[in-house]
């Protein structure tokens, strides 16, 4: 089961990439991109899950679902 993060913040102060349900922001970046990507690459280390990036005004414009990274023991039923 994967988690999910947001992104949300401004130009001004910069963006923060936040666990669901975390009190606290996991990172701080100072563009949106980078912010999304570290969102990104968090998601997949945890087994995948959605990123939702947030307008100024908190209201969600945008989610990315990101499949979950390579797994070195994969189920049994997905080996062929």
């Amino acid at each position: 089961m994967g988690v999910n993060y947001h992104v949300s913040g401004n130009r001004k102060s910069g963006y923060s990439v936040r666990r669901e349900g975390a009190s606290r922001a996991s990172t701080h970046t100072s563009t949106k991109a980078a912010a999304e990507r570290v969102a990104k690459k968090y998601a997949r280390n945890y087994g995948g899950g959605e990123v939702r990036i947030h307008a100024p005004n908190g209201q969600i414009v945008d989610s990315d679902t990101v499949p979950h990274g390579h797994d070195p023991c994969p189920p049994r039923d997905t080996v062929m």
